[in-house]
């Protein structure tokens, strides 16, 4: 070996390396062992129910919508997953007189579905995984059932919830704790997480993150050849950091492509705007929307479980599994250096 005509060489290599890294974070955790347990399988089948005829649509407040409400807080209470020790039960009732107040829909009173996870050493820190399990019902004789929307979202939640808590039972669980928040009133303008943040179970100077889930199972047409891919949608305005952990818990799982294109707060489509995690963001919460974009069934009676590609779905729901599980055992909080 010639040290001196290779010197330069490594030196230029440990430099790049150096650079490369240089205002990265240091990934703390290792999810790998506890995301390899999210079940395509299993997904499919909380899918096929949530999703089916016999939910109508889940519409706000429909006699459909609290059967899918029941069937989620039965999976939860199966796996004794507690709600939040301060409520009665899983349901935060959101009152017709809310969710009626700014544009008078003719809605019954509807709920909120809490699940909680208490950490361990940092439990006091709040977590939050959310996604809204409303549709939009029953239109023209058509039962539009959702399996996208949020369908896939709300039983990623679940899938999620379920590992959680086999860690947890295992003695391995996370540091933070977890709130598990089923969002109504979405479809209807964001009213169930609105309600939520008006109305807060916990404390938002304890809350230092909301994952949020909404459509996760299609491709879009910009990804008609692949769907090797997810958009992540507001992880930067308020947190360097939490998109740095996006990048990074990706780069080392994963590896899907993540598009940014409507991580853009002037996006004419405003979809930062239009999902749950934006009333935790107003309220100094960072955040991040996992999407997989909007497709020709898009709230039609169409949008069925059957055209849900449910290997991509595992994948969005482990990276957001991921994430969580950084942003949960992390020695420190979240920092917030950005503005909404």
């Amino acid at each position: 070996m010639n040290i001196k005509n290779n010197f330069p060489t490594i030196t230029f290599a440990f430099l790049a390396g150096f650079l490369l890294s240089f205002g990265q974070i240091h990934l703390e955790s290792k999810p790998q062992k506890w995301s390899s347990k999210l079940s395509q399988a299993e997904l499919k089948s909380k899918l096929t129910i949530l999703a089916a005829d016999d939910m109508e649509g889940r519409d706000t407040g429909s006699s459909g919508q609290k059967k899918a409400g029941q069937f989620i807080v039965s999976y939860y209470e199966d796996l004794k997953i507690p709600h939040p020790a301060t409520m009665d039960s899983y349901f935060q009732v959101v009152p017709a007189a809310f969710l009626n107040a700014k544009k008078n829909q003719n809605l019954s009173d509807s709920a909120n579905i809490l699940a909680f996870i208490e950490g361990t050493d940092l439990k006091e820190e709040i977590v939050v995984l959310s996604a809204h399990y409303d549709h939009i019902g029953i239109k023209n004789g058509q039962i539009h059932n959702g399996a996208d929307d949020d369908g896939s979202g709300t039983v990623a939640l679940m899938e999620i919830a379920k590992v959680l808590q086999m860690a947890k039972n295992d003695g391995k669980g996370p540091r933070r704790s977890v709130l598990i928040f089923h969002a109504t009133g979405e479809e209807h303008g964001l009213l169930g997480s609105q309600y939520y943040s008006e109305h807060p179970v916990f404390a938002w100077d304890k809350t230092i993150v909301d994952i949020n889930i909404d459509m996760i199972g299609r491709r879009d047409e910009k990804h008609n050849d692949n769907n090797g891919y997810v958009y992540l949608i507001g992880s930067s305005f308020l947190s360097s950091e939490l998109h740095q952990i996006c990048e990074q818990v990706n780069e080392t799982s994963t590896k899907l492509d993540l598009d940014f294109t409507y991580n853009n707060k002037k996006d004419p489509n405003r979809f930062y705007y239009r999902s749950d995690h934006y009333n935790f963001a107003k309220n100094g919460v960072p955040s991040v929307f996992v999407f997989s974009g909007v497709h020709a069934d898009y709230h039609q009676p169409t949008d069925d479980v059957e055209k849900i590609e449910f290997d991509a779905m595992l994948k969005r729901t482990q990276l957001s599994f991921g994430i969580l599980w950084e942003v949960a055992n992390r020695d420190k909080r979240l920092v917030v250096d950005g503005s909404n």
